[in-house]
């Protein structure tokens, strides 16, 4: 999972995801429940195209009572996708979008203890993560909320990722369920924002090791535990 992240910078979002950047856009550090950004195919007949949204990192579904969840809702396991209440919606109805990701943060418990990994693209460009969006309505007032997730997929077997996050002792190493988000590549962003659902889940594949720039992060580790 991910739980902590800088977005693009403004320069990547515009030659990049093919996006005007908004005058309020601020890449500054993204944690579960805050405001992030999203790309995402515009859901308006008189605005086709590719858009850039602001909102809160941790998807709200549509049968939620209130925009601030008791629950966690900034990550999704990709594979339960069809099961889970509150992505199921937004996956049906083809709701995906791209998360614009400078830099993401993971915990490596390889020592014994919490270091922080900061990662990057080896290319220096930016990540385009894979994501979905929903829109919720304040039925009492009316007022719009958009919202994001994060979608993960298993790592037990990737050679980095499969180092990061605690591990359970009461598992075997080739079982524990360690997770990862889902990179798209440039050429699948088209797809993945237009393409029908049953094609889309075929976009959903593990990074190869080569395309990270991963290595510890003195700083974070030294004030996050």
């Amino acid at each position: 999972m991910c739980n902590m992240y800088t977005p693009a910078t403004a320069t990547q979002i515009a030659r990049q995801f093919g996006v005007g950047v908004r005058a309020d856009y601020h890449p500054s550090d993204v944690f579960p429940r805050s405001q992030g950004w999203f790309v995402r195919q515009s859901p308006h007949d008189s605005a086709p195209g590719r858009e850039l949204v602001k909102g809160q990192w941790g998807l709200i579904p549509s049968f939620a009572n209130t925009p601030h969840l008791p629950y966690s809702t900034n990550n999704a396991r990709s594979e339960e996708l069809e099961a889970k209440a509150s992505f199921r919606q937004p996956w049906a109805r083809g709701q995906r979008c791209i998360i614009p990701v400078a830099t993401f943060w993971e915990p490596c418990w390889e020592s014994g203890k919490n270091v922080w990994w900061k990662f990057e693209r080896a290319d220096g460009e930016a990540f385009g993560l894979a994501g979905l969006w929903n829109t919720w309505v304040d039925k009492s007032t009316g007022e719009l909320f958009e919202s994001y997730t994060m979608l993960t997929m298993n790592a037990d077997h990737h050679p980095l990722m499969s180092k990061m996050h605690k591990p359970d002792p009461k598992l075997p190493p080739d079982a524990q369920d360690k997770r990862m988000v889902v990179v798209l590549e440039p050429e699948a962003w088209e797809d993945w924002l237009t393409v029908p659902v049953t094609k889309a889940r075929e976009l959903i594949n593990v990074a190869p090791v080569a395309i990270f720039k991963a290595d510890p992060d003195a700083l974070r580790s030294g004030v996050r535990r």
